[in-house]
């Protein structure tokens, strides 16, 4: 009798400890995302062509062994016609650690070094590109990670909206990440369908403090149409009207681009 008592204690006990267990973890806050924004300039097609063959045949594949497998490659618009020639290399990280592992991994990867000769032994006098910049990005609080976007139309008619938000102080960054979060603005943005890719903090950049997401559209009048839906909603109205909100963004740098036809998404 004394053996059953004491083997169902065992089991009562084992049972409270993996209901503690699992509460602990379900209010745990989620681990939240890290993003790199490489943005390449170049000044002629021979640069832009040396360095998007770069990123097709040796980086991306590179970064997918790595188990990074959604890279997203992209170029503006007006690319064409522009003297400032951009690719933008955006890359998910699980975490800072990550980042740092995988940074280290490609200084040794074989394979990568062996496809990039073109790149990487580019003469002084035409090298691959005039400068290239890193964003690090911090993802929000409700937007922990990314998002794959859901269009239906062709790859190549799609069209991506970067958007950069400065704030005129730490103080003012704050406040409209946190209008974007506990505000109610990404929820906003997820009820009309925006089809954010991601929302994010820069934590290493030059126009720092300010904040940067992606939306996307299958084409630029599919864009346009959700703005204008955006900028009539009266949920927005009521949020951007708020007292506590005012003169939180001191200026808005937005670049549409095309996904490139290697780009993972």
């Amino acid at each position: 009798m004394k053996k059953i008592l004491y083997v169902l204690l065992l089991l009562s006990f084992a049972k409270c400890s993996s209901s503690k267990k699992m509460t602990s973890s379900e209010s745990s806050p989620a681990m939240k995302s890290y993003y790199t924004l490489r943005v390449y300039h170049t000044t002629n097609n021979d640069q832009l062509a040396l360095v998007e063959n770069f990123l097709k045949t040796a980086y991306l594949p590179a970064l997918h062994r790595q188990g990074i497998g959604t890279v997203g490659v992209f170029k503006p618009v007006d690319n064409d016609t522009a003297a400032d020639k951009k690719v933008i290399v955006f890359t998910p990280f699980q975490s800072l650690q990550q980042f740092a592992k995988v940074t280290q991994q490609l200084r040794n990867d074989i394979t990568l070094e062996q496809n990039s000769h073109a790149y990487v032994n580019a003469p002084y006098n035409s090298p691959a590109y005039t400068r290239f910049e890193t964003i690090v990005l911090e993802a929000f609080d409700l937007a922990p990670t990314m998002a794959l976007p859901q269009l239906k139309g062709p790859k190549a008619q799609r069209v991506y909206e970067l958007r950069s938000y400065e704030s005129p102080t730490e103080k003012f960054h704050q406040n409209k990440v946190q209008m974007f979060n506990q505000g109610g603005e990404i929820t906003l943005f997820k009820r009309l369908n925006f089809n954010a890719v991601f929302y994010s903090s820069v934590i290493a950049g030059a126009h720092m403090p300010n904040l940067m997401y992606m939306t996307t559209f299958e084409n630029r009048a599919d864009r346009d149409a959700h703005w204008k839906t955006f900028g009539d909603d009266p949920e927005w109205k009521t949020l951007s009207a708020k007292p506590e909100y005012q003169n939180n963004v001191s200026h808005i740098d937005m670049l549409f681009l095309t996904p490139t036809e290697y780009s993972d998404f």
